[in-house]
């Protein structure tokens, strides 16, 4: 349900997983690098996790939407490693009867994912200075 990558998100393959034919709603969201943040021109980033504690705290917050939304699925890859400008960086989706539970749980599951996973992001700014970006 939760997974990190070193790899590109084949969200292809993450949609086909998704799918199911008693769902009417699938919500997605997809996380790319833009080329700023707060206030900087962002040149590059990397993400660092402690991946058997963000697999273990992201399947939780999976199996928390399962139980707080009526959804039939839901999956969320977080990239790790080098990314530059436009890579995808994280993958949320969600199968539901209805779309009003699969846009809420991809909400939660995005939001809980960014306060409680242990993954963190190090920017390189166009300057050549560097550093930690504090989560939201």
């Amino acid at each position: 349900m939760f997974d990190i990558s070193e790899d590109k998100i084949n969200e292809t393959e993450l949609r086909k997983k998704t799918r199911d034919s008693a769902c009417g709603g699938f919500v997605c969201f997809e996380g790319w690098v833009r080329d700023h943040n707060q206030g900087k021109a962002v040149q590059k980033l990397a993400y660092e996790a402690y991946p058997k504690l963000a697999i273990k705290e992201g399947n939780k917050i999976i199996s928390q939407a399962m139980e707080k939304f009526t959804i039939k699925k839901a999956f969320c890859t977080h990239r790790v490693g080098l990314l530059e400008i436009g890579d995808m960086a994280v993958w949320v989706g969600v199968s539901a009867a209805h779309r009003d539970a699969a846009f809420k749980a991809c909400r939660y599951i995005l939001d809980e994912v960014k306060s409680r996973v242990p993954i963190w992001k190090n920017e390189t700014w166009t300057d050549g200075e560097s550093g930690w970006v504090e989560q939201e």
